[in-house]
């Protein structure tokens, strides 16, 4: 979708202007920076029209909530979002309340365009625990906060698997589900294949690595993952592809395909957790379900993760204005009218209280989602870091050295050093 502005967007969805803002912070003290009163916060997010049409209606229930705010809302798809970050980045024209792309968690804090959060009266955490806003900090600060959180899963086409009368191996290996989706490819009599080529996918990655005790990003602030390491990864797939277990690369128009085009043609696919919610609408003719990632017979231990979407507050935010923008950030993590408006297409709320309250409202494919993150936040998961400054490229970078393998051009070994000193190279130019 291509970026576009406020008032295009409010024309093509009906919407309207809107008027949103904040009430009783004059019953706030005003420490933490500024008085209360009458303020404007600029609120910067991105997605699609359906998810703008929901925050927006959102902002409605906030403003008739909070009678002195008024929110300004900036988004639009994620590319030109990141680029329009970028822009107002170099003009020191960042909105007051904005979301983090995630290759760019660690570089928008070296940019120093984050502030504490520490000192902000308004900012009601009281639904987390003191564990958990620790794990929240980066570098022991708190200067962002999670707005969501989601982790990789395999997903299969529930339907399929009834008709054909199969069943994914109850102790899930990469072993035994590689034998498994060859087996299916060779067999099910409508011609389908096990999954798409699916390498690029970046959390399932992640999550392969860390079963080999590696890490996609260092504490220090390096790539942790390592030659041997990716190139077991590529080479997984390299032997469902020459096998035709997967779709080729032609059939799936790319390295990346669109969902819509192989959706109806494979099995399993790996994914997010939260993905199922818009994927398994684009075909209501199925039923699809999800579960934990393969394991390796041998993982490491506390291998599994919980990615955390952030958000954050401006660091050059006028002080009248902090504590306003700290009652928006309370509503976007513990509102639960805005819960039912957004729903959980961008993962689930960080606050279990929230989820809790959300669950009686929830879709079949949304109890999916809780199902999983429950699951998964139950697990031992040893400490993940966010990606350095200079590694925005990195999924650029895999998809190329993809290319090659899959044209002949490159061996399994050479894309993955290649991708490895490609990635260092980048970090440390940053």
């Amino acid at each position: 979708m291509q970026d576009i502005s406020r008032r295009n967007f409010l024309a093509f969805t009906g919407i309207g202007a809107l008027s949103l803002s904040a009430v009783g912070l004059s019953g706030c003290a005003p420490s933490g920076g500024g008085e209360a009163g009458n303020s404007t916060i600029r609120f910067a997010w991105w997605g699609g029209a359906d998810r703008q049409k929901a925050y927006l209606s959102s902002l409605e229930t906030f403003g008739a909530e909070h009678p002195t705010i008024t929110v300004e809302p900036e988004f639009g798809d994620y590319n030109a979002y990141q680029e329009r970050m970028t822009t107002q980045m170099a003009a020191k024209d960042v909105p007051e309340v904005f979301w983090i792309p995630s290759p760019a968690v660690l570089t928008y804090r070296d940019a120093g365009i984050y502030r504490s959060l520490e000192d902000v009266d308004s900012l009601d955490l009281s639904a987390f625990t003191e564990k958990e806003i620790e794990l929240y900090r980066l570098d022991g600060e708190l200067n962002t906060l999670p707005k969501s959180m989601f982790s990789p899963v395999l997903r299969y086409n529930k339907t399929f698997m009834e008709e054909d009368g199969v069943a994914l191996p109850e102790n899930l290996t990469w072993d035994n589900l590689a034998e498994f989706l060859t087996d299916y490819t060779k067999n099910n009599p409508s011609g389908r294949r096990g999954t798409t080529y699916g390498p690029y996918h970046d959390m399932p990655f992640e999550s392969f690595l860390r079963q080999n005790g590696e890490d996609l990003w260092s504490q220090e602030g390096t790539l942790g993952a390592s030659t041997d390491g990716v190139a077991a990864w590529i080479e997984w797939w390299e032997r469902l592809r020459k096998a035709g277990v997967t779709t080729t690369v032609s059939e799936q128009d790319g390295i990346e395909p669109g969902w819509s085009d192989v959706g109806d043609k494979v099995l399993v696919t790996f994914a997010n957790s939260n993905h199922i919610v818009d994927d398994a609408a684009a075909f209501p003719d199925y039923e699809f379900d999800q579960r934990d990632m393969p394991a390796l017979e041998d993982a490491a231990a506390g291998y599994h993760f919980t990615y955390y979407s952030r958000f954050a507050m401006y660091s050059g935010i006028e002080d009248d204005r902090i504590q306003a923008a700290g009652e928006l950030m309370s509503f976007n993590l513990n509102s639960i009218d805005l819960l039912k408006l957004v729903g959980l297409s961008a993962g689930a709320p960080p606050s279990s209280k929230l989820l809790a309250e959300y669950e009686e409202f929830a879709t079949p494919d949304e109890q999916k989602v809780i199902a999983i993150t429950k699951e998964v936040a139950a697990t031992e998961q040893r400490p993940r870091y966010e990606a350095p400054a200079g590694s925005g490229s990195w999924r650029t970078m895999l998809t190329r050295e993809l290319e090659a393998v899959t044209l002949g051009e490159r061996s399994v070994s050479d894309a993955a050093n290649n991708f490895v000193s490609g990635v260092s190279a980048e970090i440390e130019k940053a």
